[in-house]
């Protein structure tokens, strides 16, 4: 079921990141497939925990039946207070698999992938909250869209792509992928779409699930639910992201700036386990194209 859900990518570097004690607590913040959970769950003892979050209703129907796995149908924003509802702080090590996975790609009517043309153009990684796509695609105002495409795709031309959307919706309502597609076909090159569309709905997913600022709210809560010595372990798929996570890892804020204290030291509550980013190695990436875009850092909460 996993493979065909979402094969779970760096699976070995990843546990090797958690440098797993089989009778502590983990948590997996993107349980997807199952594929990292269930690989933690066999290395960890009968008093071991696993806590697996997912805000995806499909997720669900992956649940192993195992009395060690505390699964929360929730967005991991607010991590610490959920681990302390739960009684569960601090924890031992974090997994947080980032993105979008196989599964939720290949599902047409979620509108992630821009090769269904007739799915709704959704985006949501939770169908019940939020709005979607496009709704926001066809409420927003010009200047929005272009920041949108810009700050999240990072694409140069995100005002001309802007003006075709909006002028595209003043005639008929963007609803489908397709839609959005022909939208901009007057800037989709004939060969080569592929790398003109993904950071397109990257950039709209970026903003319907608002990752950026979930990922900001994780990342500054970690120090808080891990304990001295134990392991964060991330795993990126585009730059924007990676670089929130290089920079917080390595200066413990987001702009990269280290603060130092009157001795020289850099104030920052983790500790880089790996000085260069962890990829994918060629044999996995022979067998998962999706692993390409990989980008895995580990840091270790100082004993202070």
């Amino acid at each position: 079921m996993e493979n065909k859900y979402h094969a779970p990518v760096m699976l070995k570097e990843c546990l090797e990141g958690l440098a797993i004690n089989t009778d502590a607590t983990y948590v997996d913040v993107t349980f997807g497939g199952g594929g990292h959970s269930n690989a933690i769950l066999s290395l960890l003892s009968p008093k071991g925990k696993l806590v697996a979050f997912d805000q995806d209703e499909d997720a669900k129907a992956n649940l192993p039946e195992d009395e060690r796995l505390y699964f929360i149908d929730q967005n991991f924003e607010f991590i610490r207070n959920h681990l302390d509802y739960q009684g569960l702080l601090p924890v031992a090590g974090i997994l947080a698999d980032l993105g979008v996975s196989s599964h939720q790609f290949d599902e047409a009517e979620r509108g992630f992938s821009f090769r269904f043309d007739e799915a709704e153009l959704d985006m949501r990684m939770d169908r019940n909250a939020g709005k979607s796509a496009s709704e926001l695609l066809n409420a927003l105002p010009e200047a929005a869209i272009a920041d949108i495409l810009y700050q999240y795709g990072e694409l140069s031309n995100a005002r001309s792509l802007a003006r075709e959307i909006v002028a595209y919706r003043s005639a008929c309502p963007i609803e489908t992928v397709g839609q959005l597609k022909d939208a901009l076909k007057k800037h989709t090159p004939k060969f080569g779409d592929y790398k003109f569309l993904a950071p397109v709905f990257q950039a709209l997913r970026i903003e319907v699930n608002h990752e950026l600022e979930v990922l900001k709210s994780f990342l500054l809560q970690v120090p808080q639910v891990l304990k001295p010595g134990g392991r964060l372990v991330v795993m990126s798929y585009h730059s924007l992201e990676d670089r929130l996570v290089k920079n917080f890892i390595q200066t413990g804020n987001f702009n990269g700036e280290a603060e130092k204290d009157l001795y020289g030291n850099v104030n920052r509550p983790l500790q880089p386990i790996s000085r260069k980013v962890i990829t994918a190695s060629s044999e996995e990436l022979a067998q998962n194209p999706r692993s390409r875009s990989a980008k895995l850092r580990i840091a270790e909460k100082t004993n202070s």
